[in-house]
């Protein structure tokens, strides 16, 4: 060794992530309710979902969506599911101001559970992928096949009344916590939804029973799908989607 020289190297991800460890272990956790994540800051962090005790979910903000937006989202995935109380569904969640290209995420889910947690990479997390995966099948380990959409939950919106097809899939979609898509022309509903005027029965809050009115007065055609995950309406006929029942056809 060189006179009066020496060397050192600091291993940064580690530190931090020793760190970051003691502070969510420390941390108590909280409802997945919109009151308590309102309080969450929108910015770039780290958080953590539990299913009673046990931890299911670890996730990363990045510069597109902060901590008080993704967790909102989550919170509105856990509503309206078969199989799920939204309140076993808990939180802790941590906002790191000086945020490093070292993936936060891989390594706590290493460090909490060597084999992975129960709902990362099952779907939990993801985005509606569009028309173009309605085909596809969802493994049984996903998130939605544990926790199908209930669309027979009823609803705190009064559809009754005369208006036009178009108005109600707005109304349905702005109500429903889980994906529902139908035919659009560009951001608004397709001009034969528009056109077709409806009568909803009182007592039909329902996303079945209110799809299932909605085709019944539609013209020949069209089919109202209900998947693991979501619903769909659109001008077709098929039998071809996998894990998907047909709901109405008219």
């Amino acid at each position: 060794m060189t006179a009066g020289y020496t060397e050192f190297e600091f291993d940064l991800p580690d530190a931090l992530l020793t760190h970051l460890i003691k502070v969510l272990d420390g941390l108590e956790i909280a409802p997945l309710h919109i009151n308590a994540v309102s309080a969450v800051p929108e910015a770039q962090g780290v958080y953590q979902l539990f299913l009673d005790s046990e931890l299911v979910y670890i996730g990363k903000t990045d510069a597109e969506a902060g901590l008080r937006n993704r967790l909102n989202r989550h919170a509105t995935k856990i509503q309206h599911r078969l199989n799920l109380d939204p309140t076993r569904v808990s939180f802790r969640a941590v906002r790191i101001f000086v945020f490093t290209a070292i993936d936060l995420e891989t390594q706590l889910i290493r460090h909490y559970a060597r084999d992975g947690t129960r709902w990362n990479n099952r779907g939990f997390g993801a985005n509606d992928p569009g028309r173009r995966r309605d085909r596809t099948r969802v493994r049984d380990t996903n998130f939605d096949a544990l926790y199908p959409i209930d669309p027979d939950r009823r609803l705190d919106v009064d559809f009754a009344g005369a208006t036009d097809a178009g108005q109600v899939v707005t109304r349905l979609k702005q109500a429903l916590p889980y994906t529902f898509r139908f035919e659009t022309q560009g951001r608004r509903p397709a001009e034969i939804l528009a056109a077709t005027k409806v009568r909803i029965p009182d007592g039909v809050n329902t996303a079945r029973g209110v799809l299932a009115e909605l085709v019944r007065q539609l013209p020949p055609g069209w089919q109202a799908t209900g998947f693991l995950h979501q619903l769909i309406l659109y001008e077709e006929r098929t039998d071809d989607y996998p894990d998907a029942v047909v709901i109405a056809r008219s």
